[in-house]
């Protein structure tokens, strides 16, 4: 909401209106929600939650923002942060004042992230069609969810040609092959799909990964070390920018010996999606080994290298590109 921001995939955040509804378990430890709702109080958040239209001096910013954008020579990227672009119970007419909002800012890239891709298209249409300085993006924390909404991101980059396209796998919560998309079935066999391959429209141009962390009372849950390992190796193969935004909570492996409660977990590789909490290091971390296990450290101490390295891929787009 800021003239920066703490995210370190984009330049700026700004939502025209505020609050969502949870639709996927990527929705549990909702920062928003606790930021705007809990801790704030400016807005209910769920279902019967009324979506707050933002100030008209908070609406100013981004044609300030579009004209320092133009004095610097560069497109900036802008992230609606607190609401989703595609909500169903959002006003059809202040999406469409935003859609024009963005047309009139050509210097900046919106980074319209959703957790509802198949809304997009009709939406867009209704709100006079996708600005041409907007990249599509859908949130996926599992394969389940990748199957579902890749599909829909994808086919929506077919008809509406964004900037680019984007997966935000943050919260990752299980591990995802995004080079075996499920999108359907043809008689008997399922349809398989390399979304990391494909033509330059009906690929995912850029992938972010990135742990959970704490909000309010909701407690993270850990991402595992082979989960990013997997997709950062898929991308850097495909050639897709990769972008790993952060640890979360949890780091693999054991840093520390604390008797703290759910200080350590164990990934089952037999059940991707579980793990086991313990208070204190079992045994069977040694048979398992530090790519099953992790320990509870806290967002700051996990920080955000992988294997060492800090990956900070953007894709290729008029972000990149002097003006």
């Amino acid at each position: 909401m800021a003239e920066t921001t703490g995210i370190s995939w984009c330049d700026r955040t700004w939502s025209p209106w505020f609050g969502c509804t949870k639709v996927s378990i990527a929705c549990d430890g909702c920062y928003a929600e606790n930021l705007m709702d809990l801790r704030y109080g400016k807005v209910t958040w769920g279902p019967h939650g009324e979506r707050v239209r933002s100030s008209a001096a908070y609406w100013r910013n981004p044609r300030k923002w579009d004209r320092e954008a133009a004095a610097a020579g560069r497109r900036f990227t802008v992230f609606p942060s607190l609401c989703d672009p595609f909500d169903n119970r959002a006003d059809p007419a202040i999406r469409a004042e935003w859609f024009a909002l963005m047309r009139e800012t050509p210097h900046l890239v919106w980074l319209l992230l959703t957790k509802r891709p198949q809304n997009i298209v009709a939406m867009c249409e209704a709100a006079g069609g996708l600005p041409e300085n907007a990249a599509l993006g859908a949130t996926c924390e599992n394969q389940e969810i990748a199957n579902r909404n890749v599909r829909h991101l994808l086919d929506a980059a077919r008809d509406l040609y964004p900037v680019f396209t984007f997966v935000s796998a943050e919260p990752l919560l299980g591990p995802i092959d995004f080079t075996k998309i499920i999108y359907g079935t043809a008689g008997d066999y399922l349809v398989v799909r390399d979304a990391l391959k494909a033509s330059d429209i009906e690929r995912i141009g850029w992938v972010i990964t990135g742990g959970e962390t704490d909000q309010g009372k909701h407690r993270a849950r850990p991402t595992a070390t082979t989960w990013l390992r997997q997709i950062r190796d898929a991308c850097a193969a495909a050639g897709v920018p990769y972008h790993h935004k952060q640890n979360g909570e949890w780091q693999g492996g054991i840093t520390a010996v604390r008797s703290e409660a759910g200080q350590f977990a164990l990934h089952w590789p037999h059940d991707p999606g579980r793990w086991a909490y313990f208070d204190y290091a079992p045994r069977m971390f040694d048979r398992f080994g530090i790519d099953a296990c992790a320990t509870r450290v806290g967002k700051k101490a996990s920080g955000r290298l992988l294997d060492g390295v800090e990956h900070n891929g953007f894709p290729a787009s008029p972000a990149d590109h002097p003006l």
